[in-house]
């Protein structure tokens, strides 16, 4: 039996023929790697690459690094750096006209779970200047930044209210040139948990990795472009068996396990250091996005 469909995922380099280095002519895959991370650069070209890894048309940028909790300080700010060129890199290819422009940076998720926190957390430490660039020019002027605002618009449990739905009132009211979405990801393996960042100017849905799929955040639902930013903080209990089944090369599973695995889909694991993970993540996040829309 073939486990792709239950191995849920939201990364692009988590595609199998990613893993196994299988491309075809819809796929392009760069790495580049330093000291202190691997990044990856998967750009889909056409149908035929959306189809193998069943993902949108566009660039999906991986930033691996391993554990940043263990890692020096040093590190960590060269990881902020990359994640802030990549981010700068992306918003200069989707509006190559303009060298100024607003930015909504919205923070996906629900702030009262740790592992779905990323997003609130990191919207909580940025730089909002867009009120000020009327109110008081100096002070936006010696703030360096492009006209920021952002927004943490919760989950549907808490608002009744499709996140997709907010968001598009904010940008109606804001009239962003970009939006930047962060998100809590899935991932297939424990060992991408925390040690991730994925970026890509195709947008989000909210819960697809875990089989929760919200309405799409991307330039089609709220008409402007999204670039997308997570780290995946778990991974379905039923994802992590699969996993294991493929890498044993076991094909054929019974009908019974797989009833006992669907039923389960809603379990999910995560980090012990959850909470401490999270506060650096979403600190790493904000100093990346304050970095990228600097004007210095």
């Amino acid at each position: 039996m073939n486990h792709q469909h239950y191995l849920r995922t939201d990364l692009a380099a988590e595609s199998p023929s990613i893993e196994k280095s299988q491309t075809t002519d819809g796929v392009s895959v760069n790495v580049e790697k330093n000291n202190f991370s691997e990044t990856a650069i998967i750009k889909i070209l056409n149908r035929t690459g959306e189809e193998q890894l069943g993902k949108p048309k566009g660039t999906y940028i991986t930033i691996s690094f391993g554990k940043a909790w263990n890692l020096p300080e040093n590190d960590i700010q060269n990881i902020i750096n990359t994640v802030a060129e990549k981010i700068k890199l992306l918003a200069s290819q989707l509006l190559p006209e303009k060298k100024e422009y607003s930015i909504l940076v919205v923070g996906l998720g629900n702030r009262y779970i740790t592992s779905d926190a990323l997003g609130p957390l990191t919207v909580k430490e940025i730089t909002v200047t867009r009120h000020l660039q009327d109110k008081s020019p100096q002070l936006f002027k010696m703030l360096n930044q492009q006209n920021v605002s952002a927004l943490a618009p919760g989950v549907l449990g808490q608002t009744g209210i499709e996140t997709a739905a907010l968001i598009k009132s904010a940008v109606n009211t804001v009239s962003p040139d970009l939006v930047v979405a962060i998100d809590a990801l899935a991932a297939k393996s424990v060992n991408r948990l925390a040690t991730t960042i994925q970026i890509c100017d195709t947008g989000i849905a909210p819960g697809s990795g875990i089989g929760n799929t919200k309405q799409a955040i991307n330039r089609e639902t709220l008409g402007v472009p999204v670039i997308a930013v997570g780290v995946p903080t778990m991974v379905s209990s039923a994802t992590l068996v699969y996993d294991a089944l493929e890498k044993a090369q076991v094909k054929n599973i019974s009908e019974e396990l797989i009833e006992v695995l669907d039923n389960g889909i809603s379990f999910f694991v995560t980090l012990n250091e959850t909470d401490a993970v999270i506060n650096l993540l979403s600190r790493m996040l904000s100093e990346s996005i304050d970095l990228a829309f600097s004007t210095v």
